[in-house]
């Protein structure tokens, strides 16, 4: 895939992601947003309805002394009575209707004390609604005749409530506020209205004077500019200026649950969609890199063959010559270069099968009581030569006292080779080489240091991956195909061991071989 064309894919899908999330985010803060201001409006209309049914439950008992004590006084102090009255004649008929209305108005004194006031007095009106009609019609003897009828009569209840309640906000407006409503009765109107409306939140409720508060008010109340509210209290009254507080702690609890369930079920989808894209980058990078790496592979493979192909078909050319099949030593160098060649490309395929093989679980390691020490001569000896070719050395420092491992010594031995292989290969000038061995607690650890090239802190972290080598310009400076260490790490795997690198750029590399004893 063209690399402009997979950065764009990766840069849209994204934005598609991002916007998928910031649209998850948008909705829940937009949901809890609408929530609070539900709650907001229903808080609100409790509150509202609380005041009015304290008003009206004071109202009503003033009112029911009033009326009581009003309707058994038969003599009133004054009356009066205004009527209006007009005429209808139809001439057709030869007749005539008077309509009148009338109201009676009876004014009462009543003592004061009737209503814990100060003032002496109080003086009503009672107000009593008279409609009539009266027909008159001339006879045919001449005699006229009339009709008077009571269209209706009755007592102006209304209007006498207002006057009332007028009188009472005047007269309460005196009394104190704790005397006028208590503690167990706001509650209960709260807790009743709250039900109502399908709220299930704990209050704290609290009146307030003049912003000052009263002794009307439950322990728990505490002010906050988020979850309290007010409404005011008689506010007939221009006084006192009362105020019921009432603060919901609950409030966010009961806004979060209620879109609690949704909020979950969207994140836990937008994650799954999150954790599918980023496994889904993850791979295909992945896959890009391996595809990067196998041709990598091939080139280096080819280059790697081409090379012993071209040598094996020069020493048979040279073989052909009279003069070289006459002269011993001629023949004995030519065939040492093809038997080197061939077991080099030998050993190249031996590497690829080897690693197919341990990723298809089909070799079989058996395993024995070894000394590691021993199995660390084998692999020294293996690659002496080319170490005292170089000019350099391969030192040995044993302070492990026990070294007694479960493992496959054929395996076990290749590991160390291909270590010190590498050692060889990354060292540019002579190879310098240090094996250390320790015991730390039921371990032995086994450490190959080298004077290399040594490795950045990236490429570290990836030299035990299949196919993996780096890059350093020229990919063909250092032989081999990144098939050593990850064959390295599979073997320690099976052996339950471990492996880590310690290493700087242009300081060497220290390889740590951690394994069981058994004693």
């Amino acid at each position: 895939m063209n690399k402009k064309l997979f950065v764009l894919l990766i840069a849209l899908m994204s934005l598609s992601l991002l916007g998928i999330v910031f649209v998850q985010g948008y909705w829940i803060s937009n949901a809890y947003s609408t929530k609070a201001e539900q709650f907001t409006i229903n808080a609100k209309q409790v509150l509202i309805s609380v005041a009015k049914e304290i008003q009206l439950r004071e109202n009503e008992a003033y009112y029911q002394v009033y009326s009581a004590y009003v309707d058994s006084i038969q003599i009133p102090d004054n009356q009066s009575f205004t009527e209006l009255a007009y005429r209808i004649q139809n001439k057709a008929t030869n007749e005539t209707y008077i309509y009148t209305d009338g109201i009676l108005e009876q004014d009462y004194k009543l003592s004061s004390g009737l209503f814990d006031s100060d003032v002496d007095s109080v003086q009503f009106r009672k107000l009593t609604s008279r409609k009539t009609k009266t027909k008159i019609s001339e006879g045919l003897d001449g005699i006229t005749m009339t009709d008077t009828r009571v269209e209706s009569f009755s007592r102006m209840k209304d209007y006498e409530r207002k006057q009332f309640e007028d009188f009472v906000s005047n007269v309460t407006a005196m009394v104190p506020i704790y005397k006028r409503v208590n503690e167990e009765e706001v509650r209960n109107l709260i807790a009743k209205e709250l039900k109502e409306r399908g709220l299930k939140s704990k209050f704290e409720f609290a009146i307030y004077s003049n912003n000052l508060e009263t002794k009307v008010r439950s322990k728990g109340f505490k002010f906050d500019d988020e979850s309290t509210y007010t409404v005011p209290l008689f506010v007939n009254e221009n006084k006192n200026n009362y105020e019921l507080y009432v603060n919901f702690s609950e409030k966010e609890k009961l806004v979060l649950n209620s879109i609690l369930g949704m909020a979950i079920l969207s994140l836990v989808f937008t994650a799954v969609i999150i954790l599918a894209y980023s496994s889904a980058i993850s791979q295909i990078y992945k896959q890009r890199q391996i595809s990067q790496i196998k041709s990598d592979f091939i080139n280096n493979m080819t280059h790697e063959f081409k090379t012993p192909i071209a040598t094996i078909n020069l020493a048979l050319d040279s073989l052909k010559n009279p003069k070289v099949k006459d002269n011993k030593e001629f023949l004995d160098r030519y065939l040492g270069m093809i038997r080197d060649e061939n077991r080099r490309m030998n050993a190249q395929v031996e590497n690829v099968l080897r690693i197919s093989k341990l990723e298809k679980n089909e070799l079989d390691l058996p395993k024995e009581r070894l000394d590691l020490k021993d199995i660390v001569e084998e692999a020294i000896s293996h690659v002496s030569l080319i170490v005292e070719d170089r000019g350099g050395y391969i030192n040995t420092h044993y302070g492990a006292l026990k070294s007694t491992v479960l493992a496959n010594e054929s395996h076990l031995s290749n590991v160390i080779v291909n270590i010190l292989d590498n050692a060889i290969k990354y060292s540019e000038e002579e190879p310098k080489i240090d094996i250390y061995s320790e015991n730390v607690k039921n371990s032995i650890i086994l450490k190959i240091r080298d004077q290399g090239m040594g490795m950045s802190k990236p490429v570290q972290k990836k030299i035990f991956e299949k196919f993996y080598r780096e890059h350093t310009g020229d990919i063909h400076n250092v032989k081999g195909h990144g098939l050593g260490l990850a064959y390295v790490k599979r073997i320690l795997d099976d052996h339950d061991a471990e492996i880590y690198v310690e290493s700087e750029k242009g300081k060497g590399s220290t390889f740590i071989i951690k394994l069981h004893l058994i004693s």
